[in-house]
């Protein structure tokens, strides 16, 4: 399927919030790898913006702002991995960051993960059973993800398609604020 409307190439970058730039420098560069690309100092003491390459051109970015709120976990993010807990977060948040992953490295992934102290969720295989996940990989599994958190709390994946998505995987109506709340009543 093509844009008729506007050529996207992908996502540019990804602008997120975080505590403490030097320490998510370090996580994100020695803990996951990627190089920071960009820093800037933003005018008037604003704070800082750097970008991280998570590859094929798209970038990662963090803004350090010195007065920034502190976080709102079940408001701005879900308040763990989707294993543990709530996924749910409020309309207009970011809810997570999912990195694309070869399918052939998710189980090795998972252990250098754990190796570098990262509380990372087993992994979780994504099907359309009823549950949504299966303990095993099978022909209706689609997508096999590991979730973890980053020192700030912002829910990270690695993700990693098993098959090629379809016109079959489009099949749900979507919903309407006038569905949902008559199921929330």
């Amino acid at each position: 399927m093509t844009n008729s409307e506007f050529e996207l190439r992908g996502i540019n970058h990804l602008a997120l919030v975080c505590r403490d730039m030097g320490r998510t420098v370090d996580f994100y560069t020695n803990v996951l790898g990627m190089p920071l690309i960009k820093t800037i100092e933003l005018p008037f003491d604003m704070g800082q913006h750097f970008f991280f390459d998570v590859g094929n051109g798209d970038a990662l970015a963090f803004f350090w702002f010195p007065t920034a709120p502190e976080p709102a976990p079940g408001v701005s993010a879900p308040r763990t991995v989707p294993a543990k807990g709530e996924l749910t977060s409020a309309i207009g948040s970011m809810n997570h960051v999912a990195f694309d992953v070869p399918p052939e490295k998710i189980d090795e992934y998972l252990v250098r993960l754990r190796a570098k102290g990262i509380e990372a969720a087993d992994i979780m295989n994504h099907d359309d059973s009823e549950l949504g996940v299966s303990k095993q990989v099978h022909e209706a599994t689609f997508v096999r993800s590991i979730y973890f958190m980053d020192p700030d709390g912002i829910l990270l994946e690695f993700a990693a398609w098993t098959r090629q998505l379809t016109e079959a995987d489009v099949r749900h109506q979507p919903a309407t604020a006038a569905r949902s709340s008559v199921a929330n009543t």
